[in-house]
This record gives structure tokens, C-alpha cells and sequence, in this order.
């Protein structure tokens, strides 16, 4: 009778974590656990899902050991394991530039044509902070602002943006990010502001990959 031997079975877990990982929505719980701990009805409002059918793959990921869980009252609340979660999602992402088709050409259609320009390193945009020189905005919904931002962020979701033009400079070069590289809200507010004249970028990133970098975070609702 054949056992496996230690190798195979390491391998057989990894297996699981990376058959875990294929499912969009999955991932896409992922990527709003990354702004913060949510609870599974919020998880499943921000993502579109019946509660149901969230809480099957909130269970999945903390199988696979993605997630952890705490329970407050009759609410269990979920968040990443750990910033390794947020690296291999990156990794994720590279393998599927670099050996998907189909995947640059979604990037052409839909978000070079909203913004073709190099986005900010983070480096940069920290050197541009300390000067004063840029304003920062933060294209997330309020409450994911307010659950860690940018410091000095101002927080304009794309609805909120007609609203709220008379708070930007237009001298003053404008940095929006978001949930992370392919966020399409930071995609629609720079398209927007560059519409009307604004000089904006974009961050290479953003703010789970901020907070993973050791950079620094203000928590707070002003904004």
C-alpha cells in the first residue's frame, strides 16, 4: 500500500490554496478585505452577492487559510490572513499579464483608454507629499477611507466628484488611487478630472499595498 511522501502532500496544499483562488468572486472578496475587516452582509452589498453565496466563499478562503474569522454577537466578521495574502494576489496578477491574452487585452480596452500614463511609485508620491506639491485623493467609498487612507487624502468617490470639483486645485497635480492597480474608481475619477482640465495621475498601487509597504496611514472619516 503506497503513502504519499511529505513532498506530495505540501504539494496537495498548495493545491488547494490555488484551486481556492479560482473563483472571481473570491478573489473579489479578497480584494475588499484588503481595504479592512468586513462583515459577511457588508461583504456581500460591496460585492454583489447574495449573503449566502458570500458566506460559501468566505468559508472556502478561511479553509484554505486566506482569511480568519471573530465572531461579535450573531455577526462574523472576516479579514487577510496576512500581507502574504496581498503578495500573492500581485503574483497572481503578474503570471496573468505576462501569459494571458485575453487579460491585455481587457487592459487596453477598458482601462489604457481611460488612462494611458505611467501611474505614480510610491516612492515618488512620498517625496511629493513632504513638499506639499500634490494632492491626494482617495476614489474609495467613505467607509473604507475611513477605515485607513493616505494621510491628507481628500475622499471623492466618482459619484461624489460634480460635487466636490471646487475642493481641487486645478494648479495643483492631483494623485488618486484606490483599492489596488486595476481599481476601476480611481480609473473613472482621473478620466473625469482630466476631462475638465485637471492634471491627475494615478498610484502604481493602492492603499492595501501602501499599508503592506510600512508606509504611513491616518484612520479617521475627515476627508
Amino acid at each position: 500500500m503506497s503513502t504519499r511522501s511529505p513532498k506530495q502532500a505540501l504539494l496537495a496544499q498548495f493545491a488547494l490554496v490555488a484551486k481556492t483562488l479560482g473563483h472571481p468572486d473570491r478573489l473579489e472578496l479578497l480584494e475588499h478585505l484588503a481595504q479592512g475587516e468586513r462583515s459577511v452582509e457588508a461583504l456581500a452589498q460591496r460585492a454583489g452577492l447574495a449573503v449566502a453565496n458570500a458566506s460559501h466563499h468566505l468559508q472556502q478562503l478561511r479553509r484554505a487559510g486566506l482569511v480568519t474569522t471573530r465572531r461579535t454577537g450573531k455577526y462574523i466578521f472576516y479579514a487577510l490572513a496576512d500581507d502574504s495574502v496581498l503578495a500573492l494576489m500581485a503574483a497572481l496578477r503578474r503570471v496573468a499579464e505576462t501569459g494571458r491574452a485575453e487579460v491585455n487585452r481587457i487592459l487596453a480596452d477598458y482601462f489604457a483608454a481611460r488612462d494611458s500614463l505611467e501611474p505614480v511609485p510610491r516612492a515618488v508620491l512620498m517625496d511629493r507629499m513632504r513638499s506639499g506639491a500634490v494632492t491626494v485623493l482617495d476614489t474609495r467609498p467613505a467607509d473604507e477611507y475611513a477605515a485607513g487612507h493616505l494621510p491628507g487624502a481628500l475622499n471623492i468617490p466618482p459619484e461624489a466628484l460634480e460635487m466636490r470639483l471646487a475642493d481641487l486645485d486645478p494648479g495643483q497635480e492631483i494623485i488618486a488611487y484606490c483599492r489596488g492597480p486595476y481599481c476601476v474608481l480611481s480609473f473613472e475619477v482621473v478620466a473625469a478630472l482630466r476631462k475638465r482640465g485637471f492634471k491627475v495621475r494615478r498610484l502604481e498601487d493602492g492603499m492595501p499595498e501602501w499599508k503592506a509597504a510600512g508606509l504611513p496611514v491616518e484612520v479617521g472619516p475627515q476627508g
